[in-house]
C-alpha cells in the first residue's frame, strides 16, 4: 500500500536510529485503542524533538533519525451484506484494510466513533501499531515551528535531509478521495485521507486562519465577505452568555479566546495583521460548534479551505455570500438557494471532471428552507416572494459582466441558471469530492444583466440591511442539522462504489 504504509526509503548503507518500536497489537474497545494510538505517536513524535533539539545543541548526528506514523488495521473474510442505509462505517469487501494516524489526541472522538463502528458491523477487532511511513521532522511539531529557521540558527553543517525524513508529496496526495487509488500490496485505505496529508493540511491551516485545528468545530460557515465575519463575532458573544445555549467559547484569529460569562479573551496573542482566510470559532464542548471563515473572492480560495478543513471531517459546511441576479423577477435582497451548479470556476478540473452532476443533499435543502421560513417569518407559497431555488454558475472572472453580453445571456438561460458567484460550486464540488454534505444559500447584491450594478452607496446601504438577516439563517440551519444524527446527515449521494470505511 504504497502511499498508506509505506516502507523505509533507500538510503544506502547509512546507518539508522529507529525511535523503539511498537508491534501490531490486537483491540476490542475503541477507546483503548486509540489511547494506545495516542502513546505510540506520543512516543515517536517525541523522539523526533528529543534528536532534532540535541542537534541544534550541537550533538554530531552520524546516523538517520527516523520514527514512523501508527496505524489502525482491520482484516475482514466475509461478504456479508450490513445495513445499508449506512453511508459509513463498514469496509466495501473482505481483506486487508489500514490508515495511517496522526494527531490521534486531536481526532479521538471521530476516531473512537469510526473504530466502534468497524467492530460492531463487522465482529473484528482493531490492530493497532507501528506503520512503515516514516513521520517528517516538521509535522512533529504541532505549533508551526520553523524547522529550517532553527537549523540555520544552529548553522548545521549538513542538510537536515540527511539526518531526518523532510515532508514527501508522492503520500500527500488525494489518490484516496479522488477514487483513482490503486493499491501496490492488496492492503486497501481504511481512511480517505493519509497521515501526511492531514498534517499537512492541520499546519496549513493554522497558516491560513491563524487558529489552531483544534479550534474548528463540525458546522462551518464560508462566507466572501467581512461584514458577515463581523456580525457573527457580534452574535457569536450574545450566544455565548445566552444561557442553555451550549456554547462555551468564542476563538479568533491568534487563538484569542473568551470563555463564557467573559467579556475579554483570557487567553491567545492578537496578530499583528489578518490572515489570508481568517476563521472564527463558536465553540461547543463536543465539538458540534459553528466554525465561520472568510475565504475572500475567488475559487481558488474556496478550494484551498476546502482541501484542508475537509481533513477534519466536518458534518457540514454551507456558504453564505453575495451573488449577482440573473432573473428580472428577483429583487435585491431575495435568497437563492442552490440546487444545482454551473462549474465554470475550473479549479477542481484535474480532481473532479466537469461532467459529474453535483446533486442536491436533501437533509441540507430542507434545513436551509426551514431556517428561511423561521427567521422571514414566510412560509409555503409566501416564501417564494423572497426565495428562489435553481441553478447557480460559478466564474472564475470576476469581470465577467465585459464579456459578450449576448452569448451570456444564451448559456445561462440554456442552464436555468438563476444566480452567479465565484465560489459557491468550488465549495459544493469539494464537499462532494471529500463525502462532506454541503450546501448553498445566497443573496441578490446586483442585477448586472438588468442594469442594477454593484456601487458603492447601494452596496453599503444593502450590507447594513441584509446581513444580520441572512446570517441569522445560516446559523439556524447548521443548529437544525446539529439536532439530525450523523448518520442521516451523511447521505449515501456522497459515497462512490468501493469506498473508505471512514466517514
Amino acid at each position: 500500500m504504497s502511499n498508506l504504509i509505506k516502507g523505509d526509503y533507500p538510503l544506502g548503507k547509512r546507518r539508522m536510529r529507529r525511535a523503539p518500536s511498537h508491534p501490531l497489537e490486537v483491540f476490542t474497545n475503541a477507546k483503548h485503542a486509540v489511547d494506545r494510538l495516542i502513546d505510540i505517536f506520543e512516543a515517536n513524535t517525541a523522539f523526533l524533538r528529543s534528536h532534532f533539539n540535541d542537534l541544534l545543541e550541537g550533538e554530531n548526528i552520524q546516523e538517520h533519525v527516523r520514527a514512523y506514523y501508527p496505524q489502525v488495521r482491520v482484516v475482514t473474510d466475509s461478504h456479508v451484506r450490513l445495513d445499508s442505509r449506512l453511508s459509513y462505517g463498514f469496509v466495501s469487501g473482505p481483506g486487508t484494510h489500514a490508515a495511517t494516524i496522526t494527531r490521534p489526541d486531536l481526532f479521538r472522538h471521530y476516531l473512537e466513533a469510526q473504530l466502534k463502528l468497524l467492530m460492531k458491523n463487522h465482529d473484528v477487532p482493531i490492530l493497532v501499531g507501528d506503520s512503515d511511513t516514516p513521520i517528517p521532522l516538521h509535522f512533529a511539531f504541532y505549533d508551526g515551528t520553523h524547522v529550517e529557521g532553527g537549523a540555520a540558527a544552529a548553522n548545521l553543517e549538513r542538510p537536515l535531509a540527511d539526518i531526518f525524513d523532510l515532508p514527501d508529496l508522492t503520500v500527500m496526495d488525494d489518490s484516496i478521495a479522488n477514487g483513482t487509488y490503486e493499491p501496490a500490496d492488496g492492503v486497501m485505505p481504511l481512511a480517505p485521507f493519509t497521515a501526511p496529508r492531514i498534517d499537512y493540511s492541520l499546519h496549513r491551516l493554522q497558516h491560513y486562519t491563524a487558529t489552531a485545528a483544534e479550534h474548528f468545530q463540525n458546522y462551518v460557515l464560508f462566507t466572501n465577505y467581512q461584514f458577515y465575519i463581523d456580525e457573527f463575532c457580534r452574535m457569536s458573544k450574545e450566544l455565548l452568555n445566552t444561557p442553555g445555549s451550549g456554547y462555551e467559547a468564542f476563538v479568533a484569529p491568534g487563538n484569542l479566546t473568551t470563555e463564557a460569562g467573559e467579556s475579554e479573551p483570557s487567553c491567545g496573542t492578537e496578530p499583528a495583521k489578518l490572515p489570508q482566510m481568517p476563521a472564527y470559532h463558536l465553540k461547543r464542548a463536543d465539538g458540534s460548534g459553528i466554525t465561520m471563515v472568510n475565504i475572500g473572492v475567488g475559487p481558488s480560495n474556496a478550494k484551498t479551505i476546502t482541501d484542508h478543513i475537509a481533513v477534519l471531517r466536518p458534518h457540514v459546511w454551507l456558504m453564505l455570500g453575495h451573488c449577482a441576479g440573473l432573473r428580472n423577477s428577483q429583487t435585491l435582497g431575495d435568497y437563492v438557494l442552490a440546487h444545482g451548479y454551473v462549474r465554470d470556476d475550473n479549479v477542481l478540473n484535474q480532481d473532479l471532471p466537469t461532467w459529474v452532476p453535483i446533486p442536491p443533499l436533501a437533509e441540507v435543502q430542507v434545513a436551509l428552507e426551514d431556517a428561511v421560513a423561521e427567521i422571514t417569518g414566510l412560509d409555503g407559497y409566501e416564501l417564494k416572494r423572497l426565495m428562489r431555488t435553481g441553478t447557480v454558475v460559478s466564474l472564475d472572472n470576476r469581470n465577467w459582466e465585459l464579456w459578450d453580453q449576448p452569448e451570456l445571456v444564451k448559456r445561462f438561460s440554456q442552464s436555468r441558471a438563476i444566480a452567479l458567484d465565484m465560489e459557491s460550486a468550488t465549495i459544493a464540488a469539494n464537499g462532494f469530492r471529500f463525502r462532506v454534505p454541503y450546501g448553498t444559500l445566497l443573496c441578490i447584491s446586483d442585477k448586472p444583466l438588468h442594469g442594477e450594478l454593484k456601487l458603492p452607496g447601494m452596496a453599503t446601504d444593502f450590507y447594513k440591511r441584509q446581513v444580520a438577516q441572512h446570517l441569522q439563517i445560516g446559523i439556524s440551519a447548521l443548529e437544525k442539522m446539529r439536532n439530525m444524527t450523523a448518520e442521516r446527515l451523511h447521505s449515501r449521494k456522497l459515497r462512490s462504489f468501493a469506498e473508505t470505511a471512514f466517514q
